[in-house]
């Protein structure tokens, strides 16, 4: 299945990279299957991803941001796709989006096997297989390990769009000590940069991930050496059913989690 997730996602960036903030790419379709607006150029990338998996001579289910839930063959496992992440900055042109897919064996983020997302402004393509290393471009690729934690030297993705007061307020003290925050728009993306080493954590405690947010990601974060945890500070595991959503922290190692808590 890797090699169809990878080629899926090569056929996408030929079929939307033309569309990123024209007109006809950003024309609004109506709400996708999880609340958001779904724009054309959501349409395109989702309709080849589906064409590409069915001519592989599986019947996968896909979970799909827009799609929903496309029930196949409960054998052949499930396809959690989010065909275009970053949809915002698609919409201006903000060279920061992606198309992320995985294959999970079973209904939970564990069960990932499969995971690949390409970058559609630069074409640098991600991948991995469980237990067998995550790769950008064919070359390995690892978290960035410290010799010692040092706060003036970690780089954190953060995710606080649309953040409530409270919340805002309840991480406060992690967003005053950490010295160098950024926030990109594009979750699979920023968790493929913590993998090559870009970022040390990147951290999403609105209660508002879903799978297909980050299904390829997580598999591409771990078998590069990262953690995820969920907001207990516990191993990350979650149903990818459609409309389930989850808050996590991944770290490139657990000592900066624990020099955080």
């Amino acid at each position: 299945m890797i090699e169809t997730l990878k080629s899926a996602c090569l056929e996408v960036r030929k079929s939307v990279k033309h569309l990123v903030g024209t007109p006809e790419g950003n024309k609004e379709m109506g709400l996708g299957a999880g609340g958001d607006i779904s724009r054309n150029i959501d349409i395109i990338a989702e309709e080849k991803v589906i064409d590409i998996i069915k001519e592989c001579g599986t019947n996968p289910t896909i979970i799909g941001e827009e799609c929903g839930t496309i029930v196949g063959n409960e054998n052949h496992g499930y396809v959690i796709m989010d065909a275009i992440d970053g949809t915002t900055n698609v919409t201006r042109s903000i060279p920061f989006n992606c198309c992320s897919l995985a294959y999970a064996t079973d209904s939970k983020l564990s069960a990932v096997v499969d995971a690949a997302i390409i970058d559609i402004a630069t074409g640098d393509l991600y991948y991995a297989s469980k237990d067998k290393g995550a790769f950008l471009n064919g070359n390995k690729l690892s978290v960035r390990k410290l010799d010692s934690i040092k706060v003036n030297e970690i780089i954190a993705g953060v995710n606080i769009s649309g953040i409530s007061q409270e919340l805002l307020q309840s991480i406060g003290p992690i967003i005053s000590k950490l010295n160098h925050i950024r926030v990109f728009g594009a979750n699979a993306l920023e968790l493929c940069f913590l993998a090559r080493g870009y970022l040390d954590m990147f951290m999403d405690f609105r209660g508002r991930i879903r799978p297909t947010d980050m299904a390829a990601a997580f598999l591409i974060v771990k078998e590069a050496g990262g953690v995820i945890l969920d907001k207990t500070g516990n191993s990350l595991d979650s149903e990818i059913l459609f409309g389930n959503r989850f808050s996590f922290i991944a770290l490139s190692e657990l000592k900066i989690y624990d020099y955080l808590r």
